[in-house]
């Protein structure tokens, strides 16, 4: 099924964000272990305009203060941190436990995350060097946790879609004389659309026009 997309809908969503769930590829997370202030990181005077998001990339930079945003008030075992991000960013992005253990040694090395060995587990925590560094950088961390948030509610809205896209497909065992005149409906408007994907701009306007009528109509909006 090529989809609302031009094509197949899971190609899209790889191409257009991120290359698989643990961010690896063109334009995935997690590319190398630049460290606080190191290469794509968010070093003294990184900023370079005031965006603190390059592209779609999750540096491991960025992943670090990501996990020291996290820690701040709730020490954690790595694989809660792993599900914290996954959980904040709806499922769009999990970061795999060899990027994570090496962030949290990198934290725990330079004084910015404390460790208590519980069994055969460790639990980390900020350390005060570490939430007056989180202090000066927080609207860096604001900036990557809200980002990974609005992909991920994207990525949701497109799996919506999607799923709308199978739902509209199987109607198409539906006739004008089915029994779900509103399924067969939308699967006719779903490919009646698909045509004038490549019309002039004057045709979709006019067929614009007429689905905002149709919708003011339906909604009762005036």
């Amino acid at each position: 099924m090529r989809g609302w997309f031009g094509h197949h809908p899971r190609m899209w969503i790889e191409k257009h964000f991120m290359m698989g769930r643990h961010g690896h590829g063109g334009h995935g997370f997690g590319r190398g272990m630049g460290g606080f202030g190191g290469p794509g990181g968010y070093g003294e005077g990184d900023d370079e305009g005031g965006s603190p998001w390059r592209g779609r990339r999750l540096s491991s930079a960025d992943l670090q203060l990501v996990l020291l945003a996290l820690l701040k008030g709730t020490p954690r075992h790595g694989y809660e941190l792993i599900k914290a991000v996954e959980e904040h960013s709806l499922g769009f992005y999990t970061p795999s436990p060899g990027m994570v253990y090496p962030a949290l040694s990198y934290l725990e090395d330079h004084g910015f995350a404390s460790v208590t060995v519980e069994g055969n587990k460790k639990r980390y925590g900020i350390t005060p060097e570490g939430e007056a560094w989180l202090a000066e950088r927080q609207n860096s961390a604001d900036a990557i946790l809200a980002q990974l948030r609005a992909m991920g509610e994207r990525v949701k809205r497109m799996n919506e879609a999607m799923a709308f896209d199978r739902e509209t497909d199987n109607a198409a065992e539906w006739t004008d004389t089915g029994h779900d005149p509103l399924r067969t409906a939308r699967w006719r408007l779903k490919f009646a659309l698909m045509e004038k994907r490549f019309a002039s701009r004057e045709e979709q306007q006019r067929v614009a026009d007429i689905l905002l009528r149709a919708l003011k109509e339906i909604t009762g909006e005036r």
